[in-house]
Protein backbone atom coordinates (compact mmCIF):
# COMPACT_ATOMS: atom_id res chain seq x y z
CA UNK A 1 0.00 0.00 0.00
CA UNK A 2 2.95 2.67 0.97
CA UNK A 3 4.70 1.96 -2.66
CA UNK A 4 0.73 2.44 -4.16
CA UNK A 5 0.66 5.61 -2.34
CA UNK A 6 3.93 6.84 -3.39
CA UNK A 7 2.84 6.55 -7.07
CA UNK A 8 0.72 9.60 -6.92
CA UNK A 9 3.98 11.47 -5.77
CA UNK A 10 5.30 10.25 -9.39
CA UNK A 11 3.12 12.27 -10.56
CA UNK A 12 3.70 15.35 -8.20
CA UNK A 13 7.54 15.45 -9.10
CA UNK A 14 6.62 15.84 -12.70
CA UNK A 15 3.83 18.23 -12.20
CA UNK A 16 6.11 20.28 -10.41
CA UNK A 17 9.55 19.93 -12.77
CA UNK A 18 7.17 20.62 -15.56
CA UNK A 19 6.23 23.79 -13.64
CA UNK A 20 9.37 25.28 -12.95
CA UNK A 21 10.72 24.53 -16.69
CA UNK A 22 7.57 26.29 -17.78
CA UNK A 23 8.18 29.17 -15.33
CA UNK A 24 11.99 29.47 -15.20
CA UNK A 25 11.96 32.45 -13.43
CA UNK A 26 12.66 33.77 -9.29
CA UNK A 27 8.94 34.20 -8.91
CA UNK A 28 8.52 30.44 -10.95
CA UNK A 29 10.86 29.41 -8.20
CA UNK A 30 9.87 30.60 -5.42
CA UNK A 31 6.01 29.53 -6.23
CA UNK A 32 7.57 25.75 -7.18
CA UNK A 33 9.35 25.98 -3.94
CA UNK A 34 6.41 26.87 -1.90
CA UNK A 35 4.23 23.93 -3.76
CA UNK A 36 6.93 21.79 -3.18
CA UNK A 37 6.72 21.93 0.77
CA UNK A 38 2.92 21.30 0.34
CA UNK A 39 3.92 17.95 -1.36
CA UNK A 40 6.50 17.17 0.80
CA UNK A 41 4.84 17.79 3.98
CA UNK A 42 1.64 15.98 2.83
CA UNK A 43 4.01 12.41 1.94
CA UNK A 44 6.69 12.83 4.91
CA UNK A 45 3.55 13.41 8.16
CA UNK A 46 1.97 10.26 6.02
CA UNK A 47 5.30 8.29 6.35
CA UNK A 48 5.59 8.90 9.71
CA UNK A 49 1.79 7.77 9.88
CA UNK A 50 2.20 4.31 8.73
CA UNK A 51 4.88 4.09 11.50
CA UNK A 52 2.16 2.94 13.98
CA UNK A 53 -0.45 1.97 12.00
CA UNK A 54 -1.13 -0.83 9.39
CA UNK A 55 -1.65 0.78 6.08
CA UNK A 56 -2.96 -2.34 4.56
CA UNK A 57 -5.68 -3.22 6.40
CA UNK A 58 -9.00 -2.11 7.63
CA UNK A 59 -9.05 1.55 8.40
CA UNK A 60 -5.50 1.40 7.81
CA UNK A 61 -5.73 0.65 4.38
CA UNK A 62 -9.23 3.24 3.94
CA UNK A 63 -7.19 6.28 5.15
CA UNK A 64 -4.67 5.56 2.32
CA UNK A 65 -6.85 5.58 -0.35
CA UNK A 66 -8.73 8.64 0.83
CA UNK A 67 -4.92 10.15 1.44
CA UNK A 68 -4.41 9.02 -2.41
CA UNK A 69 -7.18 11.00 -3.83
CA UNK A 70 -6.65 14.07 -2.11
CA UNK A 71 -2.63 13.58 -2.62
CA UNK A 72 -4.15 13.32 -6.88
CA UNK A 73 -5.79 16.54 -6.80
CA UNK A 74 -3.15 18.42 -5.58
CA UNK A 75 -1.01 17.42 -7.70
CA UNK A 76 -2.96 17.75 -10.52
CA UNK A 77 -3.42 21.42 -9.52
CA UNK A 78 -0.05 22.23 -9.42
CA UNK A 79 -0.09 23.52 -12.79
CA UNK A 80 -2.65 26.55 -11.96
CA UNK A 81 -2.17 26.47 -8.33
CA UNK A 82 -0.91 30.75 -8.67
CA UNK A 83 -4.08 30.57 -10.92
CA UNK A 84 -7.70 29.76 -11.20
CA UNK A 85 -6.87 26.44 -9.11
CA UNK A 86 -5.59 27.45 -5.84
CA UNK A 87 -8.75 26.70 -4.20
CA UNK A 88 -8.34 22.78 -5.69
CA UNK A 89 -5.06 22.80 -4.19
CA UNK A 90 -5.52 24.20 -0.95
CA UNK A 91 -8.52 22.30 -0.14
CA UNK A 92 -7.12 19.10 -0.93
CA UNK A 93 -3.35 19.70 0.75
CA UNK A 94 -5.53 21.16 3.87
CA UNK A 95 -7.91 18.31 3.77
CA UNK A 96 -5.13 15.55 3.37
CA UNK A 97 -3.35 16.64 6.60
CA UNK A 98 -6.33 17.26 8.63
CA UNK A 99 -8.05 14.12 7.84
CA UNK A 100 -4.67 12.19 8.69
CA UNK A 101 -4.02 13.72 12.25
CA UNK A 102 -7.37 13.24 12.95
CA UNK A 103 -7.65 9.37 12.27
CA UNK A 104 -4.47 9.42 14.51
CA UNK A 105 -5.92 10.83 17.05
CA UNK A 106 -9.22 8.92 16.90
CA UNK A 107 -7.02 5.61 16.92
CA UNK A 108 -4.80 6.03 19.84
CA UNK A 109 -6.78 5.69 23.14
CA UNK A 110 -7.13 8.05 25.61
CA UNK A 111 -4.16 9.03 27.76
CA UNK A 112 -1.94 7.91 25.23
CA UNK A 113 1.48 10.02 24.37
CA UNK A 114 0.61 9.38 20.64
CA UNK A 115 -3.08 10.85 20.53
CA UNK A 116 -1.42 13.79 22.73
CA UNK A 117 1.36 14.67 19.63
CA UNK A 118 -1.26 14.12 17.09
CA UNK A 119 -3.60 16.00 18.49
CA UNK A 120 -0.92 19.17 18.70
CA UNK A 121 -0.03 18.42 14.94
CA UNK A 122 -3.40 18.46 14.15
CA UNK A 123 -3.86 21.92 15.89
CA UNK A 124 -1.07 23.23 13.85
CA UNK A 125 -2.23 21.77 10.46
CA UNK A 126 -5.34 23.72 11.06
CA UNK A 127 -3.32 26.97 12.09
CA UNK A 128 -1.40 26.64 8.91
CA UNK A 129 -4.84 25.16 6.51
CA UNK A 130 -6.57 28.70 7.41
CA UNK A 131 -3.94 30.52 5.85
CA UNK A 132 -3.42 27.98 2.93
CA UNK A 133 -7.33 28.24 2.42
CA UNK A 134 -7.51 32.18 3.09
CA UNK A 135 -4.20 32.19 0.42
CA UNK A 136 -6.23 30.20 -1.90
CA UNK A 137 -9.85 31.61 -2.39
CA UNK A 138 -9.44 35.38 -0.75
CA UNK A 139 -6.32 36.27 -2.50
CA UNK A 140 -3.95 36.12 -5.95
CA UNK A 141 -1.22 37.43 -7.32
CA UNK A 142 1.25 38.36 -4.94
CA UNK A 143 -1.05 38.42 -2.00
CA UNK A 144 -1.36 34.71 -2.44
CA UNK A 145 2.25 34.36 -2.99
CA UNK A 146 2.71 35.84 0.48
CA UNK A 147 0.06 34.23 2.02
CA UNK A 148 1.33 30.96 0.74
CA UNK A 149 4.76 31.84 1.78
CA UNK A 150 3.44 32.31 5.67
CA UNK A 151 1.82 29.11 5.87
CA UNK A 152 4.89 27.17 4.86
CA UNK A 153 6.68 29.08 7.37
CA UNK A 154 3.80 27.64 9.69
CA UNK A 155 5.02 24.18 8.65
CA UNK A 156 8.31 24.15 8.76
CA UNK A 157 8.40 25.95 12.30
CA UNK A 158 6.00 23.79 13.94
CA UNK A 159 8.21 20.49 14.18
CA UNK A 160 11.14 22.89 15.21
CA UNK A 161 9.45 24.48 18.02
CA UNK A 162 7.75 20.74 19.17
CA UNK A 163 4.32 22.11 18.07
CA UNK A 164 4.45 23.88 21.30
CA UNK A 165 0.78 25.24 21.65
CA UNK A 166 -0.21 28.07 24.58
CA UNK A 167 -0.62 26.64 28.14
CA UNK A 168 -0.10 23.18 26.69
CA UNK A 169 3.51 23.28 25.63
CA UNK A 170 5.53 21.27 23.46
CA UNK A 171 6.44 17.49 22.44
CA UNK A 172 9.38 16.99 22.20
CA UNK A 173 11.18 14.27 19.98
CA UNK A 174 11.82 12.01 22.70
CA UNK A 175 7.72 11.75 22.53
CA UNK A 176 7.58 10.29 19.28
CA UNK A 177 8.18 6.28 19.82
CA UNK A 178 9.67 6.33 16.05
CA UNK A 179 10.84 3.25 14.69
CA UNK A 180 13.63 4.84 12.80
CA UNK A 181 14.16 1.79 10.22
CA UNK A 182 10.79 2.47 8.75
CA UNK A 183 11.24 5.97 7.74
CA UNK A 184 14.66 5.20 6.59
CA UNK A 185 13.37 2.55 4.31
CA UNK A 186 10.27 5.13 3.29
CA UNK A 187 12.52 7.91 2.74
CA UNK A 188 14.65 5.81 0.26
CA UNK A 189 11.96 4.46 -1.90
CA UNK A 190 10.33 7.95 -2.54
CA UNK A 191 14.09 9.11 -3.50
CA UNK A 192 14.15 6.45 -5.88
CA UNK A 193 10.06 7.50 -6.89
CA UNK A 194 11.74 11.16 -7.59
CA UNK A 195 15.36 9.87 -9.53
CA UNK A 196 12.88 7.52 -11.72
CA UNK A 197 10.57 10.75 -12.56
CA UNK A 198 14.38 12.19 -13.76
CA UNK A 199 14.97 9.40 -15.92
CA UNK A 200 11.45 9.45 -17.45
CA UNK A 201 11.87 13.17 -18.01
CA UNK A 202 15.43 12.11 -19.75
CA UNK A 203 13.53 9.92 -21.94
CA UNK A 204 10.36 11.71 -22.79
CA UNK A 205 12.19 15.03 -23.95
CA UNK A 206 14.56 12.95 -25.85
CA UNK A 207 11.88 11.15 -27.51
CA UNK A 208 10.30 14.52 -28.47
CA UNK A 209 13.43 15.77 -30.34
CA UNK A 210 14.74 15.34 -33.82
CA UNK A 211 18.24 13.27 -33.97
CA UNK A 212 21.44 14.98 -33.79
CA UNK A 213 24.54 14.78 -32.71
CA UNK A 214 24.36 17.17 -29.83
CA UNK A 215 20.82 15.38 -28.69
CA UNK A 216 22.05 12.40 -28.61
CA UNK A 217 25.09 13.38 -25.87
CA UNK A 218 22.77 15.58 -24.19
CA UNK A 219 20.45 11.51 -23.57
CA UNK A 220 23.70 10.15 -22.73
CA UNK A 221 24.53 12.99 -20.32
CA UNK A 222 21.20 13.32 -18.67
CA UNK A 223 21.11 9.44 -17.84
CA UNK A 224 24.41 9.72 -16.58
CA UNK A 225 23.98 12.64 -14.07
CA UNK A 226 21.35 10.70 -13.06
CA UNK A 227 23.19 7.57 -12.32
CA UNK A 228 25.58 9.07 -10.34
CA UNK A 229 23.32 10.32 -7.96
CA UNK A 230 21.80 6.97 -7.38
CA UNK A 231 25.15 5.71 -7.19
CA UNK A 232 25.85 8.11 -4.33
CA UNK A 233 23.04 7.71 -1.94
CA UNK A 234 22.23 4.29 -2.57
CA UNK A 235 25.13 1.62 -2.95
CA UNK A 236 26.65 3.84 0.65
CA UNK A 237 24.73 6.02 2.31
CA UNK A 238 21.25 4.41 2.35
CA UNK A 239 22.56 1.14 4.02
CA UNK A 240 24.34 3.08 6.76
CA UNK A 241 21.53 5.61 7.04
CA UNK A 242 19.55 2.70 7.59
CA UNK A 243 21.86 1.01 9.82
CA UNK A 244 22.22 4.02 12.22
CA UNK A 245 18.23 4.52 11.87
CA UNK A 246 17.75 1.13 13.30
CA UNK A 247 20.65 1.18 16.10
CA UNK A 248 18.49 4.66 17.75
CA UNK A 249 15.08 4.59 17.94
CA UNK A 250 14.10 8.20 17.82
CA UNK A 251 12.47 10.89 16.11
CA UNK A 252 15.46 12.88 16.65
CA UNK A 253 17.21 11.61 13.70
CA UNK A 254 14.14 10.61 11.65
CA UNK A 255 13.24 14.66 11.80
CA UNK A 256 17.04 15.88 11.10
CA UNK A 257 17.90 12.83 8.48
CA UNK A 258 14.47 12.03 6.78
CA UNK A 259 12.29 14.60 6.95
CA UNK A 260 14.93 17.97 6.39
CA UNK A 261 17.77 15.85 4.37
CA UNK A 262 15.89 14.29 2.33
CA UNK A 263 13.83 17.34 1.48
CA UNK A 264 16.75 18.65 -0.38
CA UNK A 265 18.04 15.45 -2.08
CA UNK A 266 14.04 15.36 -3.57
CA UNK A 267 14.44 18.64 -4.21
CA UNK A 268 17.69 18.61 -5.87
CA UNK A 269 16.40 15.67 -8.08
CA UNK A 270 13.65 17.72 -9.32
CA UNK A 271 15.67 20.74 -10.37
CA UNK A 272 18.04 18.71 -12.03
CA UNK A 273 15.41 16.80 -14.18
CA UNK A 274 14.17 20.64 -15.26
CA UNK A 275 17.87 21.11 -15.99
CA UNK A 276 18.15 18.24 -18.00
CA UNK A 277 15.09 19.15 -20.14
CA UNK A 278 16.72 22.46 -21.08
CA UNK A 279 19.76 20.66 -22.21
CA UNK A 280 18.40 18.10 -24.19
CA UNK A 281 15.51 20.82 -25.57
CA UNK A 282 18.49 23.19 -26.91
CA UNK A 283 21.92 21.74 -26.35
CA UNK A 284 23.86 24.11 -27.85
CA UNK A 285 22.18 27.11 -27.06
CA UNK A 286 24.21 29.49 -24.41
CA UNK A 287 23.52 28.88 -20.90
CA UNK A 288 21.94 32.19 -19.46
CA UNK A 289 21.34 32.66 -15.98
CA UNK A 290 18.31 30.30 -15.03
CA UNK A 291 19.38 27.26 -17.40
CA UNK A 292 22.55 28.00 -15.53
CA UNK A 293 20.99 28.08 -12.15
CA UNK A 294 18.90 24.70 -12.62
CA UNK A 295 22.24 22.84 -14.46
CA UNK A 296 24.36 23.86 -11.37
CA UNK A 297 21.48 24.51 -8.86
CA UNK A 298 19.38 20.66 -8.93
CA UNK A 299 23.50 18.53 -8.58
CA UNK A 300 24.43 21.46 -5.59
CA UNK A 301 21.25 21.10 -3.77
CA UNK A 302 21.61 17.21 -3.91
CA UNK A 303 24.91 16.80 -2.71
CA UNK A 304 24.10 19.73 0.26
CA UNK A 305 21.02 17.37 1.05
CA UNK A 306 23.56 14.26 0.94
CA UNK A 307 25.51 16.38 3.30
CA UNK A 308 23.07 16.94 5.39
CA UNK A 309 21.99 13.17 5.75
CA UNK A 310 25.25 12.15 6.34
CA UNK A 311 25.80 14.05 8.86
CA UNK A 312 22.93 13.26 10.88
CA UNK A 313 23.67 9.75 10.54
CA UNK A 314 27.24 10.40 12.03
CA UNK A 315 28.52 9.04 8.44
CA UNK A 316 32.67 10.50 8.32
CA UNK A 317 33.64 11.36 4.18
CA UNK A 318 31.57 14.56 4.35
CA UNK A 319 34.61 16.24 2.22
CA UNK A 320 34.22 15.02 -1.13
CA UNK A 321 30.09 16.20 -1.76
CA UNK A 322 31.46 19.44 0.30
CA UNK A 323 34.05 20.03 -2.04
CA UNK A 324 31.75 19.07 -5.43
CA UNK A 325 29.48 21.79 -4.28
CA UNK A 326 32.62 24.17 -4.58
CA UNK A 327 33.54 22.57 -8.34
CA UNK A 328 29.91 23.33 -9.26
CA UNK A 329 29.67 26.83 -8.44
CA UNK A 330 33.15 27.10 -9.80
CA UNK A 331 31.64 25.98 -13.40
CA UNK A 332 29.35 29.10 -13.33
CA UNK A 333 32.45 30.66 -15.01
CA UNK A 334 31.58 28.52 -18.05
CA UNK A 335 28.40 30.06 -18.84
CA UNK A 336 29.74 33.33 -17.55
CA UNK A 337 32.48 32.80 -20.89
CA UNK A 338 29.38 32.05 -22.91
CA UNK A 339 29.50 28.57 -22.72
CA UNK A 340 26.57 26.24 -24.18
CA UNK A 341 24.44 24.53 -22.26
CA UNK A 342 25.63 20.77 -23.39
CA UNK A 343 29.27 22.21 -22.32
CA UNK A 344 28.04 23.25 -18.69
CA UNK A 345 26.02 20.03 -17.91
CA UNK A 346 28.83 18.02 -19.03
CA UNK A 347 31.27 19.60 -16.59
CA UNK A 348 28.70 18.98 -14.02
CA UNK A 349 28.23 15.42 -14.82
CA UNK A 350 31.53 14.24 -14.51
CA UNK A 351 31.75 15.44 -11.34
CA UNK A 352 28.67 13.70 -10.21
CA UNK A 353 30.31 10.83 -12.06
CA UNK A 354 33.53 11.20 -10.24
CA UNK A 355 31.26 10.85 -6.74
CA UNK A 356 29.26 8.05 -8.31
CA UNK A 357 32.31 6.25 -9.35
CA UNK A 358 33.55 6.96 -5.55
CA UNK A 359 30.59 5.20 -4.12
CA UNK A 360 30.32 2.49 -6.19
CA UNK A 361 34.54 1.49 -5.66
CA UNK A 362 33.84 1.93 -1.67
CA UNK A 363 31.01 -0.12 -1.78
CA UNK A 364 32.86 -2.87 -3.19
CA UNK A 365 35.76 -2.27 -0.99
CA UNK A 366 32.86 -2.64 2.09
CA UNK A 367 31.77 -6.29 0.29
CA UNK A 368 35.01 -7.58 0.27
CA UNK A 369 35.91 -6.47 3.99
CA UNK A 370 32.10 -8.11 4.92
CA UNK A 371 33.25 -11.53 2.92
CA UNK A 372 36.83 -11.40 5.33
CA UNK A 373 34.84 -10.89 8.35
Amino acid sequence: MELFFDLVYVFAFTQLSDFLFDNLTGRGALEALIMFVAVWWAWNYTAWATNWLDPERGAGALLMIVLMVLSLVMAASIPRAFEDRGLAFTVSYVALQLVRSGFMVAAFPRGDRMRRNFAQLLAWSAIAGAVWIVGGTALDGDARLVAWGAAVVLEVAAPVHNFRLPRIGGTGTAGWSLVGSHLAERSSLVLMVALGESVLRVGLTFSTKEGSAAVDIAFLVGFISCASLWAMYFLRTAARGAEAAAAEEGSRLGRAAYTYAHAVLVAGVIVLAVGIHEVIEAPTTTAHAAATAVILGGPALYLAGLVLSKQAVGQSRLAPPMIAISVLALLVLVAVAGGDRLLLSGCATVVLAVLGVGAALGADGLRREAEQL
